[in-house]
C-alpha cells in the first residue's frame, strides 16, 4: 500500500475496524459494518477463513494506514529493526512511534497523522529549535520539537491539542510553548496500535 490520500472511513471499513480514533469514523462504522462497494453486504457474509498470507499482509496494510508510509519506507524500518537487539515487531513499531510526523500527530498539535505529516512538510515544525521539514526523521530521547511561532495561535492546531485525550507517557509536553520532548523510547505496551506485529515480521520474513 502506498502512502493513502484517499477517503480514510472506505479504507477502515475495508479492515472491518477502526484504526485512526476519531469519533466520526466509529459513526461510519456502526453504521456500515461491511466493505466498501457495490458488493459489500454481500461479503461480509461470504468471509471465510484466510490464509496465513492473507492475514500478514492485512497487518501489513494497517501498519503502513496508520503510520502514513509507504511500502518501501516500511520494508527499511522492517530490516532496521531486525538489525537492533530485542523484539523485533516492537523494534519495528518503536522506529515508526518515532517519526517526526507521528509525534506531531501524537502530541496533538494535528489532528490526524495526514496533518501532521502536511505541517512538518510546510516547515511549521521545529527541532531543537531549528525548522525540520522531514516527515520520517527519527527523533532522538532528549530532543525536544515544536509549532512554529506564527502557527501556534491557527484554529486547527488550537481545535486539536483542544481535543486531545492522550497523551503517551514517554511524551513531555508544554502546552504554553505547544512543543513536547521525547523522554525515552516508547515501549510497545504504549504504543496505540490496533495491529499484531508479528504478522508483519511474519510477512517480510518469507520474502528475506
Amino acid at each position: 500500500m502506498a502512502s493513502y490520500h484517499g477517503p480514510k472511513a472506505r479504507v477502515q471499513r475495508r479492515f472491518g475496524e477502526v484504526l485512526i480514533p476519531r469519533p466520526k469514523y466509529s459513526r461510519i462504522l456502526e453504521k456500515r459494518a461491511y466493505p466498501p462497494g457495490d458488493h459489500g453486504k454481500e461479503k461480509q457474509f461470504r468471509q471465510g477463513r484466510r490464509s496465513d498470507y492473507g492475514l500478514q499482509l492485512s497487518e501489513k496494510q494497517k501498519v503502513a494506514f496508520i503510520y502514513n508510509v509507504r511500502e518501501g519506507q516500511l520494508r527499511r524500518y522492517f530490516l532496521r529493526a531486525r538489525r537492533m537487539p530485542g523484539n523485533t515487531g516492537a523494534n519495528l513499531l518503536g522506529l515508526l512511534e518515532r517519526r517526526l510526523d507521528n509525534l506531531v500527530y501524537r502530541a496533538g498539535f494535528a489532528a490526524t497523522i495526514w496533518a501532521a505529516r502536511q505541517m512538518v512538510s510546510h516547515g511549521h515544525i521545529l527541532v531543537d529549535g531549528a525548522r525540520l521539514n522531514i516527515p520520517s526523521y527519527l527523533v532522538a530521547p532528549g530532543e525536544n520539537f515544536a509549532v512554529v511561532e506564527k502557527m501556534r495561535k491557527n484554529v486547527h492546531v488550537v481545535e486539536s491539542l483542544e481535543s486531545n485525550v492522550y497523551a503517551p507517557q514517554y511524551l513531555s509536553l508544554d502546552s504554553g510553548t505547544v512543543s513536547a520532548t521525547l523522554t525515552r523510547i516508547p515501549e510497545r505496551g504504549e504504543i496505540q496500535v490496533p495491529v499484531d506485529e508479528s504478522l508483519v515480521v511474519e510477512f517480510y520474513t518469507r520474502l528475506t
